[in-house]
């Protein structure tokens, strides 16, 4: 039974849109390495690309490309901080504005730069992880009321008093595939105790660390469930995000995640598909060496492959087969040259790995600012013409 008896708004109160059910269908029918349609297409977007595309291509103040290109699926964002409480402001001018968040971390936005920095934290030594108390993760707080929150607010852009996390997901239900989200681990530790920290606690005690993983774990479980509970049917999947790895590899053993770290993701993938929602895994950088390990546990897909870090979707489909899904891996270099040809080959080359489903178009992590709004609307019409279902990519096809 609910800890928040039922109330979310009910599936039964609300009709979607045809198309949404159509879209749903995609998605579904993609994830379960059928072919439906066409090719299902979205992306993460910057928030000062948004602003470009708008200026390029002539559109109102409010235009939103999820909305003008009619995408398939849209990711929203809960309270996942570990105390649920306002930013407390350290300073503010116009040039930047530094603030102390729900992780305890220090976060210095700077206006004119597009990603912040974190400049300090309030768990600065492994005895202060060990003391830290996390708040509720059934708190209502985190779901249904609007706050401060350090994941939606301090970004490439900053907003304080983020609107409630149900009242998002049912603006968006009627129109679009919603998933929710959950951080595991490895993306708390990297904002409640920095990354090198993290590391270097891994190596000096790496069962006293572990324990601490192991007890974080537990709460991100337990935010998972809440948020499900919280949503009351209207989700239609769940991303993880978890960063594990950069360009050459792994930040840490692949043996000491799999002690630590992959009993978590595993149980928030058994928890997810009790609900009948598909999981999408977001992990940036080189994850080959544990990737097997994904498909053992059950994630459906996994994003976003950055091409920069050596991740082929195509060869990654020649390699596992359907064994996981793929969403991503459009090299966002190619993107942000403009040069229509070296898109275009990019694009439909990557279309290979969708044949028999199993692939989510996206780029291969978000859309930034340095790609032109021409560009997004040209790759979207791409997808369009070329991810129709049989799919025929001509000099580009590589995979019968």
């Amino acid at each position: 039974m609910s800890m928040f008896d039922h109330a979310g708004k009910s599936i039964e109160s609300t009709e979607r849109k045809p198309n949404t059910l159509r879209k749903l269908e995609r998605m579904n029918k993609a994830l379960r390495h059928e072919e439906p349609d066409r090719v299902p297409i979205s992306d993460f977007f910057w928030g000062s690309f948004i602003e470009r595309w708008r200026k390029d291509l002539q559109l109102p103040d409010d235009a939103n490309p999820y909305y003008y290109y009619d995408l398939d699926w849209i990711a929203t964002v809960p309270n996942m901080d570990p105390h649920i409480r306002s930013f407390e402001t350290i300073k503010e001018d116009a040039e930047e504005v530094v603030v102390r968040t729900g992780f305890g971390s220090i976060m210095r936005k700077r206006f004119d730069l597009p990603m912040p920095e974190m400049a300090g934290w309030e768990t600065d030594t492994l005895e202060k992880l060990e003391a830290f108390e996390f708040d509720d993760p059934f708190d209502r707080r985190r779901y249904f009321c609007a706050g401060d929150n350090q994941i939606a607010g301090v970004g490439d852009g900053f907003s304080r008093n983020s609107p409630p996390w149900i009242e998002t997901v049912r603006s968006l239900w009627a129109d679009f595939p919603v998933y929710g989200s959950i951080i595991e681990v490895s993306e708390c530790l990297t904002r409640l105790v920095g990354q090198m920290e993290a590391m270097i606690w891994m190596g000096e005690e790496p069962e006293r660390l572990g324990e601490q993983i192991q007890r974080i774990g537990e709460f991100y479980v337990k935010c998972c469930q809440a948020q499900i509970e919280a949503a009351d049917g209207l989700l239609d999947g769940m991303v993880i995000w978890g960063d594990v790895a950069y360009r050459n590899g792994m930040f840490f053993s692949p043996d000491y995640w799999r002690k630590y770290f992959k009993p978590t993701v595993a149980k928030m993938v058994e928890i997810c598909h009790s609900h009948n929602l598909p999981v999408i895994y977001h992990g940036c950088g080189n994850v080959q060496s544990i990737f097997p390990d994904y498909i053992e546990i059950g994630v459906n897909a996994y994003n976003p492959l950055e091409a920069k870090a050596d991740m082929d979707v195509v060869e990654l489909r020649k390699q596992y087969g359907h064994k996981i899904g793929f969403c991503g891996n459009s090299d966002m270099r190619a993107w942000e040259s403009g040069d229509r040809e070296r898109i275009r080959k990019e694009v439909l080359r990557k279309l290979n790995a969708a044949r028999g489903g199993g692939y989510i178009f996206q780029s291969d992590h978000s859309v930034a600012t340095d790609v032109s709004g021409f560009t997004y609307d040209y790759i979207v019409k791409l997808v369009r013409e070329y991810g129709n279902y049989p799919l025929n990519l001509g000099e580009f096809n590589e995979i019968n």
